[in-house]
């Protein structure tokens, strides 16, 4: 039986998958422990920043691992070589780590690099394709990226060689982020944009609606009905004369009392016939996140909460609507 072209495409995607996953296991078990011990030692103790450089790919490779010690809260700039012996050398001090990253070790700009990081004494973190190189010889440690071919046909195009590189990168950067013992909100401090960032720092105070009608038990079912128009929320807080919650009135609970209502009784009907009692309530300080969880959680989801201070009084409201939106 022959293979349809789909089935193909994915064979050969799936065996240069797998031939750089080998390439990956295979460098975990060829790694010397005491330089990666090293390694992760300099990195850990680095009481300045950590200098990556790299050339072509290679220097792809070197920016996405400084990327990666940032995020972490590790201080990472990449300098490029050229740029390096034109003048940008002056970043670099002695309370920096070197990163250097190349398939050969021969790579021209990183040697003309390494005589002046050492004259900075500053250690160099070499991840080299090849231990017998002149790079490997130069650096204060080298770890082997070599790589038994590439992921290219012709074994020319950087591939299979970068891929290693970067994980060892990476986990260079996640081991020093686990003994220093990073939390997920340092990380989240880091990223405030993403959605861990927010589910860990976005707090009810940032999205309440602080200036949210408040109407009193006695109010009467139509001043309810302007209430809710005004504020556009969906919902009125229920207060007494010191401002304190007591109840929450929806659009939903509205319409159910009034339907219940006979229409001569409605000139009658006040907040305090309709409010529900006791609503469940929110602080400012309380993340987000948790807020999101509270409205969803339950066997019947909430659309909108009070939010109160510490002395029960009411300063707002956060709708559902406002969660969703803000990404998290």
């Amino acid at each position: 039986m022959t293979l349809t072209q789909t089935e193909l495409h994915w064979s050969h995607v799936q065996s240069l998958l797998q031939l750089e996953a080998d390439a990956i296991a295979k460098t975990a078990q060829r790694l010397d422990p005491q330089a990666v011990n090293l390694a992760v030692t300099l990195l850990l103790n680095c009481r300045g920043k950590v200098v990556l450089s790299g050339v072509g790919k290679s220097g792809i490779v070197a920016q996405k691992i400084a990327a990666t010690l940032n995020s972490i809260g590790i201080v990472a700039v990449f300098l490029h070589p050229c740029d390096a012996l034109h003048g940008d050398l002056g970043i670099v001090n002695t309370a920096d780590v070197g990163i250097v990253l190349s398939n050969s070790g021969e790579t021209d700009e990183l040697l003309q690099m390494m005589p002046h990081l050492k004259y900075r004494q500053v250690p160099v973190i070499a991840i080299l394709g090849n231990l017998q190189s002149t790079l490997a010889q130069q650096a204060t440690i080298a770890l082997d990226a070599s790589v038994n071919r590439e992921a290219c046909p012709h074994n020319l195009a950087p591939t299979t060689s970068t891929t290693v590189a970067l994980a060892i990168g990476d986990a260079l950067a996640i081991s020093v982020m686990q003994l220093k013992g990073t939390t997920p909100e340092e990380f989240a401090f880091n990223h405030p944009a993403g959605r861990l960032g927010k589910r860990l720092t976005l707090t009810v105070r940032d999205l309440m609606h602080s200036e949210s009608p408040m109407l009193t038990p006695e109010s009467s079912w139509l001043e309810v009905i302007e209430g809710i128009s005004q504020g556009g929320l969906g919902a009125v807080n229920i207060v007494d004369l010191q401002g304190k919650l007591i109840g929450l009135i929806t659009d939903g609970d509205l319409r159910r009392c009034v339907q219940k209502t006979k229409p001569t009784e409605l000139e009658q009907l006040q907040a305090v016939h309709i409010m529900s009692r006791q609503p469940t309530a929110i602080t400012p300080e309380m993340l987000a996140y948790d807020a999101l969880k509270l409205m969803e959680n339950r066997p019947s989801q909430i659309s909108v909460l009070p939010v109160v201070d510490e002395a029960q009084t009411c300063v707002g409201l956060l709708r559902l609507h406002d969660l969703f939106r803000s990404g998290l």
